[in-house]
């Protein structure tokens, strides 16, 4: 089974990021993932790449205030705000892979709804 493109440049950027935070303690799977980078011939410095995995650093630090409790003397409605604001920032998550599938010629692109109606 052949991953879509933009699922493998995701998954190395989050690697790219769990590497970083964890002083390498997934260092097969960053390898891993590397190795893919290199096969689709994709430069670790192209501009788009480089923002979505800072987007991933981003999002890692705002989930890291939750996973670690620096949240726990804060107003409720502060928790909630933060809550929605990591929610939110994945859109901006959805927007960096589709441009960066395109720039790829990856024809998968994934959707992301604000909220469905019903």
């Amino acid at each position: 089974m052949k991953f879509p493109v933009i699922e493998i440049v995701d998954r190395y950027a989050i690697a790219v990021v769990k590497y970083r935070k964890t002083n390498g303690a997934n260092r097969d799977e960053l390898e891993f993932y590397t190795a893919q980078i290199v096969e689709l011939d994709l430069d670790p410095n192209n501009p788009k790449l480089v923002e979505l995995i800072d987007h991933h650093e981003y999002v890692w630090n705002l989930e890291d205030d939750f996973k670690k409790c620096r949240i726990d003397d804060l107003p409720l409605d502060e928790i909630g705000r933060r809550a929605l604001h990591i929610r939110d920032v994945g859109f901006k998550r959805v927007e960096l892979k589709n441009a960066l599938a395109e720039s790829l010629d990856d024809p998968v692109r994934e959707i992301k709804q604000d909220h469905i109606t019903e």
